[in-house]
């Protein structure tokens, strides 16, 4: 769905009460029946019906009543209460177009108080390949709610923590700023994905540098487990910036050497194939894991730090797992 916040102007009070009343009753439905979110709300003389109605017919709640009258959030409806959370901390003044899309995430151009354009990462798991967890729903045990917002929370709340950790630890990646569900507010990257780059002027180089990466993660505790030319930015000096972060594991995760042999064979093959790099010009210098993951720093405390939790880490990657996305056995 797109993300159209002219509604968001002209919102009033009791509509936001609405809103968030909705949320929070997510936290134990699927679909929160009306009388609750009416009760949450708390507004004279029924008011949060008459809300309901307009908030429905601006596509932030979704109405069903196949077993009973009740509503949920829609993403644009998460979306807007992230945007008012950021807008009333100040984090940001106004929003403006679209800069990228991807199966689990769109991002947008924001301006802060100080007029720098930075980035906004709105996480969107549940389309495309991911909607194959909606079938496996083990990770999600002792909740009794099970939806794709919250799992977007975790992917952002997982996303910032390591953004964080990376960055105070001289790893080139966007600056985080700033998490409010399931969006993440960075600096801009300078450059473009390595995908849409034509030419390198000095490819080996640049491929001494991403291997540099995947050592450098491993020596530090982690696989970046999606490490290829869609998340790597290059900017004019082919100075490298490494994105996307929810699916990070662990180099004691039971998949961890197939991981980072993955993430290693894939970017070598892209370099031998588009930038004709073969081994005289350092192909082969990619490090065995075994050699590589046994250092003694691990980010992994990053995450408990944020409040981050094993649990919910674990959470997270059991719906990757189930959606095929970080499957051990996806070569």
């Amino acid at each position: 769905m797109k993300l159209d916040v002219n509604a968001l102007r002209y919102m009033e009070r009791d509509a936001w009460r609405t809103l968030i009343a909705v949320e929070m009753g997510m936290r134990n439905h699927e679909v929160v029946p009306v009388q609750l979110i009416d009760s949450i709300a708390a507004l004279k003389h029924g008011g949060s019906f008459k809300q309901l109605r307009e908030l429905l017919r601006n596509k932030l709640v979704h109405h069903e009543n196949k077993h009973y009258d009740g509503y949920r959030l829609t993403y644009l409806g998460y979306d807007y209460l992230a945007i008012k959370s950021l807008l009333a901390k100040g984090a940001i003044v106004a929003i403006g177009r679209q800069i990228g899309v991807g199966k689990e995430a769109d991002i947008f151009e924001v301006v802060n108080e100080e007029g720098e354009t930075l980035a906004l990462k709105m996480h969107r798991l549940g389309r495309t390949s991911f909607r194959a967890v909606k079938n496996k729903r083990d990770y999600l045990k002792g909740r009794s709610c099970s939806n794709w917002l919250y799992l977007s929370r975790l992917a952002a709340q997982k996303e910032y923590a390591f953004m964080h950790a990376l960055g105070e630890n001289g790893f080139p990646v966007p600056k985080a700023v700033e998490c409010n569900r399931h969006a993440v507010l960075m600096t801009m990257v300078n450059g473009l994905p390595l995908t849409q780059v034509g030419e390198l002027m000095n490819p080996a180089y640049c491929f001494k540098q991403v291997v540099s990466m995947i050592t450098r993660l491993a020596e530090h505790g982690l696989i970046h487990c999606d490490l290829n030319e869609f998340n790597l930015m290059v900017d004019e000096d082919e100075k490298f910036t490494m994105i996307d972060f929810p699916q990070m594991v662990s180099t004691s995760h039971v998949n961890a050497k197939m991981y980072f042999e993955r993430d290693a064979e894939c970017l070598r093959i892209y370099f031998a194939r588009k930038f004709n790099v073969d081994q005289t010009d350092g192909l082969d210098i990619i490090p065995k894991f075994e050699d590589v993951a046994i250092g003694t720093t691990t980010l992994d405390n990053a995450l408990e730090a944020s409040g981050f939790t094993k649990a919910d880490d674990k959470a997270l990657l059991a719906a990757l797992e189930a959606s095929g996305f970080t499957k051990a056995d996806d070569k």
